[in-house]
């Protein structure tokens, strides 16, 4: 396995592969050299910008990194000899679902330039498949989250948006409050519902995605959840049950682009690969990551206060 990353929001000691590169996609001799030296057939793609906000803000920026550099990092994996891919998208492809849970048959009318520059590449796929057959698969995320249950591996962005890591430094100190963002939304307590899968059932559900196209699977888009949603109110009281203590929440006007609810129909997901998410119950997503986090507070590589207190 090779691994390409320019390290922009990831992290090498993250990274288990003896084969890493660190370069861009943009970079198309360097593509074409690791897909030659390696003799690679197969490509999951992960390179990407995802903050909802920062694309309302720079859309520029997202579908050139995003969308245009995908299109010719795509069509340069193809010319050196890839047969596969795999994309990483979102369920911001669908914006403001007409029903929950959301089947993969729902329109696609994303709300924020991130969604839309994740549906673009999904049709670039498709088309591309059509014209040179190439196999692919979108698998469109819901919540990651969790962490590895050895502590070893876990969430460390900069600057964090996700809401189980954003919880655990605040109990842990490294935050001064946790924001909420909107109280008013259309759900029983006025926050946000959310799908949270585990980060391990999202990797088998890549390896699934691998092998069945390696064994012919015509290209498709699938959800990857878990089919049941919690709002932000129900995990804040799931932590605190967790960590024993509350924790300092200040309530603040929503996002915009935030839909109300998220929450997958995993259905194909079940029937095509057999996959069930086995370890996506809040109690294994929060303790997972709260191990990761109490070991690693300051996040990957280091060994002091490393952060800013907000």
């Amino acid at each position: 396995m090779a691994v390409l990353d320019n390290l922009s929001t990831g992290h090498r000691e993250a990274v288990a592969s003896r084969h890493f590169y660190e370069g861009d996609i943009a970079d198309l001799e360097l593509v074409r050299f690791i897909i030659e030296t390696h003799e690679i057939g197969s490509v999951i793609h992960f390179a990407a910008k995802s903050l909802v906000s920062e694309s309302y803000a720079q859309p520029e920026l997202y579908f050139r990194e995003n969308t245009a550099q995908s299109f010719a990092f795509l069509e340069e994996a193809v010319k050196a000899g890839v047969k596969q891919v795999v994309l990483s998208s979102t369920a911001a492809v669908y914006g403001i679902p007409e029903a929950v849970p959301i089947s993969e048959g729902s329109p696609l009318e994303p709300i924020n330039p991130y969604g839309a520059s994740k549906r673009m590449i999904e049709e670039y796929l498709q088309w591309m498949g059509r014209a040179h057959g190439i196999g692919w698969i979108a698998l469109r995320y819901f919540n990651a989250a969790g962490a590895a249950l050895d502590g070893q591996l876990g969430e460390d962005h900069r600057p964090e948006m996700h809401l189980v890591p954003l919880m655990l430094q605040t109990a842990l100190g490294l935050r001064q409050r946790l924001y909420v963002y909107g109280t008013d939304y259309d759900t029983p307590d006025g926050t946000c519902i959310r799908d949270y899968i585990h980060v391990l059932d999202l990797a088998k559900a890549h390896i699934l995605a691998l092998g069945a196209l390696e064994n012919g699977l015509p290209g498709r888009a699938l959800n990857v959840g878990t089919g049941r949603g919690f709002s932000v109110m129900e995990i804040i009281q799931k932590a605190e049950a967790l960590i024993g203590d509350k924790l300092p929440v200040e309530y603040v006007e929503r996002r915009a682009g935030d839909p109300h609810s998220l929450v997958a129909d995993n259905s194909a997901m079940k029937s095509v690969f057999g996959w069930e998410p086995e370890h996506s119950d809040l109690d294994t997503i929060l303790s997972s990551a709260l191990r990761w986090h109490s070991a690693h507070p300051y996040g990957y590589g280091e060994q002091g206060p490393g952060r800013k207190r907000h």
